[in-house]
Parts: structure tokens; sequence; C-alpha cells
């Protein structure tokens, strides 16, 4: 299935409010969201939904909400689904609740319908309707069925949602996908379902255990062990749980580790917008930011760390010295969740195999254009060809009880990351950096 980017002014922000056979979709890649495109009822009516691994909820809005109708038609971009136009429409409960740190959410109705994605046709998917809410897209969450409102709000036993209703219906074997997002400048990604692209990574997948919280698994992080940026070691012998998130622009990292990787790039942190910028002309460097997983290794190049910035009147803001500024791709946690986002999924090929509890990894191979299908299978092995790390370090630090979504079952959702006052805590610690900072925005 492909997924098509759709550009946001302010990622920063939206990072706040807000992861047998196959089955394949293109991603609409528009630099800092992704979506999907499909249809639900009958006749179909069109959607664009943000894919998001760090949630595990389908919702979508309807045509008749006070944000819908509001000036701007806000969500004309995305679309809407009207219960009431679909002959296939049923009612479900009216116990959709979602909720974020912020305030904002979507609440409504439970319906199921006819959904078509990519190539793919479920009779009937259960899914969220938000007949109130405060987002203008609707969210595709793919994760665990534990952190479904319906379980962690309602109590009420997991529903299906989309890649596990694809193993009931038969479309696949297993509850396993593919995520290949493609480099920054690329228009469309894919997503997979049941199946890895053999053309669309670099050397073998190398698996990795998904960490437990309190015995459970919810979410989708993983153990990282070191950072280093070009020749020089930023971090080594870390522990630390970082969550594998599509529905995060950007990446949030422990405080102290975001202060050694600013030194070292020369961004300069604004604590005003809870931001770092860069020069623009840091993306012509060859250096790479690397990520150390026990053994696998992703590397990040300087021009997939650096977003391109416009302001509200049109033009790229510049620092005092006449230099463009851009966005830096990394912030600090505060007390949140360490999260990779798409500044780190751009350049990994992730398999995320919750029948399995693993993640398997490799290096991206951007803009492949042959490609291979292998289909994923059932059993210890599902995954063709991966190879399953030795002694792999279980994360000690970075494990936050509680998620950024209210009344989810043990853990967040695709509004990432909890934030709070995390930042300001950050300002204070990284004063001296925030204080070289002259950005003016013309």
């Amino acid at each position: 299935m492909d997924i098509r980017r759709s550009p946001s002014t302010d990622p920063v922000t939206r990072d706040r409010i807000r992861r047998r056979g196959t089955a394949q979709a293109v991603l609409d890649n528009e630099e800092t969201l992704y979506f999907v495109n499909a249809t639900l009822g009958t006749p179909p009516q069109s959607l664009r939904l943000h894919l998001d691994t760090g949630s595990s909820d389908l919702w979508v809005n309807t045509p008749r909400s006070e944000l819908c109708q509001s000036r701007g038609s806000p969500c004309r971009f995305a679309g809407t689904y009207d219960a009431n136009a679909s002959s296939t429409y049923e009612y479900i409960g009216s116990y959709f609740n979602i909720s974020y740190v912020d305030g904002s959410g979507a609440s409504g109705d439970y319906v199921s319908d006819t959904i078509t994605i990519g190539q793919a046709q479920l009779d009937r998917l259960q899914f969220g309707v938000g007949y109130s809410s405060s987002s203008a897209q609707g969210i595709l969450g793919v994760g665990y069925a534990v952190n479904e409102v319906q379980v962690g709000r309602a109590g009420k036993s997991a529903y299906r949602n989309l890649p596990a209703q694809m193993v009931a219906d038969g479309l696949i074997r297993s509850n396993a996908y593919s995520l290949w997002l493609n480099d920054l400048d690329s228009n469309t990604g894919s997503i997979l379902f049941g199946g890895v692209d053999t053309e669309r990574f670099e050397g073998s997948l190398q698996t990795l255990p998904i960490q437990a919280q309190a015995g459970v698994f919810s979410e989708f992080l993983i153990t990282l062990t070191g950072i280093q940026l070009g020749n020089q070691s930023v971090a080594d012998d870390l522990a630390l749980a970082v969550l594998l998130d599509s529905g995060s622009s950007l990446s949030y990292l422990p405080d102290d580790l975001v202060q050694q990787i600013y030194a070292a790039v020369g961004a300069r942190y604004d604590a005003d917008s809870g931001s770092a910028y860069v020069p623009c002309s840091l993306a012509d460097q060859d250096a790479s930011l690397t990520f150390t997983f026990t053994s696998p290794t992703i590397a990040v190049a300087m021009n997939e760390l650096v977003l391109e910035l416009v302001t509200t009147s049109g033009r790229r803001p510049s620092f005092q010295d006449g230099q463009p500024a851009c966005l830096f791709g990394i912030g600090p946690a505060g007390g949140g969740t360490n999260v990779l986002g798409d500044t780190f999924l751009r350049s990994a090929y992730v398999v995320y195999d919750l029948d399995n509890n693993q993640i398997s990894l490799a290096q991206t191979r951007f803009n492949a254009t042959a490609t291979h299908v292998l289909e994923i299978g059932t059993g210890d092995d599902a995954v063709p060809g991966a190879k399953v790390v030795a002694n792999a370090v279980r994360a000690t630090q970075g494990i936050v009880g509680g998620g950024s979504a209210v009344g989810l079952g043990v853990s967040g959702n695709g509004a990432r990351p909890e934030t709070g006052g995390g930042r300001s805590v950050f300002a204070a610690a990284a004063v001296g950096v925030a204080a070289g900072m002259l950005l003016f925005f013309v």
C-alpha cells in the first residue's frame, strides 16, 4: 500500500497534539505526515488516513462535526465519512473517545463498514467516527490491540484492528507488516502487510525483541545501545527503550543526549518554540548519525535530519548572519517517551511482527524501483531471511508508565511525545545552547 507525505508547517506542534499472501498500499509521502488512501462504505467514500504505528484505532471525521464545518473546511484534504450515506454501515456503540495530553482528541461512535486499502477489501472492519474532533485528519492506527480505546477507556475486550482483521479474513498469514518510508525528497513510500520486499533494504534483516511494559506488550519499544556522529561517539553502553512511531514527525531523545548532538552539529535550541534550528547547509555534509541496537546499526544522513521551514508569510526564516535556517529533526523528550519518529524511520526498513513481539531492522534502500516480495509466515521464524540478534540488550532506561492518550489500554498512541513540561526543563538545562539562538523570521 502506497504512502504519501503531506507537508506540515509546524511538525513540532503537530507532534505534541497527537504510530495469506500480502497486501500493499502506497503511502503518500509529503515531508512530515504519511497518509494511506482508503475508501469506507458503500458506495465508497474516499479518505486519506494518517498512518500511525504508535496507536491502534482507525478513526475518521464526520462531515457534520463542528471542526469540519468551520471556516476553511479543514477536513476537506483528508476527507470525511458519512455513516448515513453507506448501505453497509453498522452501529456498534457510542463509546469511542480518545483524548491526548494537551486536551485534543475525538469522540463519537464505534461502527463497522466495508474498507478498501490498496487492492485489499475487508467487508467488515470496526473503527471510530469522530462526531466531535480537534484533528482534521483521520488516523489509521496499526499497533497492539491492548491500546485500543475500547479496551482502556470502555473496559471492553479488544476488537480486530486493520492488520488483525486482514489475518482473520485470510488476506495475510501473520499479524506483521513492513514499513518503507523512502527518503525525504520522495513523494511515496509503502506499507506491506504480511510480507517483506527484499529489494527495499540493504544487507539482511536483524531481529530484536520488543520491550514489554509491566509484562504486557503494548508499544513498539526496542533497546537503543549507542549513538555515533561520524567517527565521534555520542553515547555508548546505553540500554534505552525507544519507540518506533510513524505518527511522530521528529525523533525525541533524553535531554543530555540531545544536548551532545546539538553541540556536535551546531544546532541552536529555542525554548519558546521547543525546537532546534540549524543552517540549512548542514544537509550538504556527509556525516551521518548512526544508531546501534546491540548489533544492527541504522545510519541517518544529515540531509534526512534537516527539515525545510516556511513561515506563514511564505518565506524561509534566517539567522542573524543571514544564513537560511532549517528545523533539526531531533528534539528533547523531557520526561516523556523516547521516540524514533519519521526522521529516523525514513532511513530504516522496519518489520513490525506483532505475533512474535519482534522488530526486524535493516538499512533502507532509498528510491528502489525493483521489487521482490516474500510472504511473512507463522512461527518463530516467520520473517523470511531475518536473523535473530544474539544476546540482545534489554532496556533498563526510558520505560515510561502511562501514555499520551487518556484512557488507552497500557500506554500511548500516535500523539507523541509526552512533552508537557519536558521542553522547559530542557531549556533551563541547555541555556548555553539557547543563548546562541538569534533567529529572525522574515
